[in-house]
């Protein structure tokens, strides 16, 4: 692949903030949040990232740039756009988080490479319901979306790939479905498992602490909603 081949992407927002999750906690990082996804989890924070609506659609990047809300607002953006913005604003920061949406329904290996190039490490936040087309080097945490309204079908392909599970847990049934995730997918034990409780719910979360304490699984708090940043 000529990774000098510019490709362009749908960008709903790029800013920099801490990654508030998972392994990566407390890192300093730049999101890229990709418009569109088709797996339609009922209790998604990013709904506004589901559709690539014409009437949404704007073809200045500096308008998505200085976005400060959650907005449908989306742009097609140069991959090489993206890296000379986020040279020329961020290059300070060397941790760039790729997330949507699903964005894994594009090919990201360009991006990623010409961003390790410039020696940044990438992370991609998936469902595990697209083929990955990423680098060897990225991150991938993986939150298995299973039997959402979407339909969609995990991949076992893009399950292997994972560095980190991150499960968003709201009740009991949702631990059944990763003790048996586990199982159907051979989890390798050496994963990480993250639970992660929905909307920062008081009574999912002491459920969340329970069970990691029961499995030896991991805690993700959400770090950037406790600190009231992005």
């Amino acid at each position: 692949m000529d990774i000098a081949t510019e490709y362009k992407l749908p960008v709903n927002e790029i800013f920099a903030t801490l990654q508030g999750e998972a392994t990566f906690a407390g890192t300093p990082s730049v999101f890229i949040r990709l418009q569109g996804c088709d797996v339609a989890c009922s209790w998604c924070d990013t709904k506004h990232t589901w559709e690539l609506n014409p009437k949404t659609f704007n073809n200045d990047f500096a308008v998505i740039t200085v976005k400060e809300q959650d907005k449908e607002s989306w742009s097609y953006v140069k991959d090489t756009e993206l890296v000379d913005y986020i040279q020329t604003n961020f290059s300070y920061i060397t941790h760039i988080v790729i997330t949507g949406g699903e964005p894994a329904q594009y090919n990201l290996v360009p991006l990623c490479i010409k961003l390790e190039q410039l020696g940044k490490t990438i992370q991609i936040e998936t469902s595990g319901t697209e083929e990955l087309r990423i680098s060897k080097e990225t991150w991938v945490t993986l939150s298995p979306k299973i039997n959402m309204p979407g339909n969609k079908k995990l991949i076992q392909a893009s399950i292997n790939r994972a560095n980190e599970i991150k499960m968003p847990i709201g009740k009991i049934a949702d631990i059944d479905k990763l003790k048996q995730f586990i199982i159907d997918y051979k989890i390798a034990k050496q994963i990480p498992i993250w639970l992660q409780a929905l909307s920062q719910n008081p009574t999912a979360t002491k459920l969340c602490i329970e069970q990691a304490m029961l499995h030896n699984w991991k805690l993700s708090v959400q770090t950037h909603k406790y600190l009231n940043i992005r």
